[in-house]
């Protein structure tokens, strides 16, 4: 706010400053000029004398003289006349002399001359449109301060808010047009952090709750098998029946135990990341556009060769923004773990789907990796020291499962290929 408030004072002080500037040059030119018609008068009258009587000098020769004219002595008591010698004509300074010859008054001699130098009007024009044009900018900048800057400032610390976890504050409308949206967007990312962070303190209290149920119902078969494995320890049991039977028990209540790891190992892997998805139907080349926005640039500026071959435009269906994450996280790998030379996208169909494929050059991943190539916190040997945890394809396949997808890897020679499978 200071720094366009100081542009509208410098705007006014440099207008000011460039009348005055103005004003103080045309007057001094305005004085020369006075003098100037003086100059010529004077020159007009000395030649009349000599030739003791008015004769009409060559204008053409002057600067400020537009037209001389006279009044006999004898038509000085003629009423009309001198009236008409005297009448004043627009845009004109006039200027009477006497003409004597051997002291006598032969008549009036007029000179008419330019009152201000011909330029001048042209000067006051553009005066008047660089005042217009000041008061324009003038007017620009107020609006900007007020319609766009102001507000801004007011939302400024709306994401700084939520970074911080202020989550349950309340975001006013507004109707500003340039803020509609990001507003919008706020409270939608508000709403969503509050929801994520509801599911997720809802999933961790299930997942302590089961953690102690089962641990409280493995106590059971673990005392149980104890009891068992100390009997046979001490020899308490007489039969070989007896001791089967023993045995038995310890065998079915470790697979009861196993099955409680199972059960935790499973509810422990489920819903890593809670992710939503709404499907709807969407065009492909939506999806094209806003990648090529976003990573267009970026690639550019790592000077990565990034190509999209052309393609042919259909309505495929999923979720248009949880799919543009998908081939984000991708890109994402492919521009970290890739050797930074090229990443090509080619859209082709198959069976009624559309199979957007990404491939990046650099090394490719090993074939015996691929299988766990999608499972959750894996990193492939290839990820070398870039940071990550691992989640970035396990977060694409459950994308792509849930909106009736699927996403698969191909490794080739010069590169690794992603294969992102959307139906239509």
């Amino acid at each position: 706010m200071k720094k366009i408030n100081g542009i509208m004072a410098g705007v006014c002080i440099f207008w000011l400053l460039l009348l005055l500037t103005t004003e103080f040059l045309w007057s001094r030119q305005e004085n020369e000029a006075g003098r100037a018609y003086l100059v010529e008068v004077n020159r007009m009258m000395r030649g009349m004398e000599e030739k003791q009587g008015f004769s009409m000098p060559d204008l053409q020769e002057e600067g400020q003289i537009r037209e001389v004219s006279f009044l006999p002595y004898e038509k000085l008591g003629d009423a009309g006349a001198a009236a008409d010698f005297l009448r004043h004509h627009n845009g004109s300074s006039v200027h009477i002399e006497p003409l004597m010859a051997d002291q006598t008054v032969l008549g009036l001699v007029r000179f008419d001359y330019g009152s201000l130098p011909k330029n001048k009007e042209f000067l006051r024009i553009m005066e008047g449109l660089l005042t217009a044009v000041v008061l324009f900018v003038l007017t620009i900048l107020v609006y900007i301060r007020n319609r766009i800057l102001k507000p801004f400032a007011a939302l400024s610390s709306l994401p700084y808010d939520l970074a911080k976890g202020h989550i349950q504050m309340e975001i006013e409308e507004n109707r500003n047009r340039f803020f509609g949206k990001f507003i919008w967007g706020i409270s939608m990312l508000r709403d969503h952090l509050q929801a994520s962070r509801k599911k997720t303190l809802q999933l961790e209290r299930e997942k302590k709750m089961l953690l102690l149920s089962v641990s409280h119902d493995i106590k059971t078969p673990l005392n149980s098998i104890k009891l068992y494995a100390r009997a046979l320890e001490e020899d308490l049991y007489d039969s070989r029946e007896e001791k089967r039977h023993a045995v038995m028990q310890i065998r079915r209540l470790s697979e009861e135990i196993e099955e409680f790891v199972k059960k935790i190992v499973q509810t422990s892997s489920e819903e890593i990341v809670p992710i939503e998805v709404e499907n709807a139907e969407f065009y492909l080349e939506d999806l094209v556009s806003m990648i090529k926005e976003y990573y267009v640039p970026r690639c550019r500026l790592l000077m990565i060769k990034f190509t999209v071959a052309p393609f042919e435009n259909k309505l495929i269906s999923g979720d248009m923004d949880r799919a543009f994450e998908a081939v984000e996280n991708i890109m994402e790998n492919a521009i970290k773990y890739g050797d930074g030379k090229s990443i090509d996208i080619t859209v082709t169909e198959e069976e009624d789907c559309q199979l957007i494929r990404i491939k990046n050059s650099g090394n490719p991943v090993k074939t015996e990796e691929l299988p766990h190539l999608f499972d959750s916190f894996y990193r492939g040997s290839n990820a070398g020291t870039q940071e990550g945890n691992g989640l970035g394809l396990y977060i694409c396949r459950e994308i792509m499962l849930k909106m009736h997808g699927e996403i698969f890897a191909q490794p080739e020679e010069d590169g690794m290929c992603f294969v992102l499978v959307f139906s239509t």
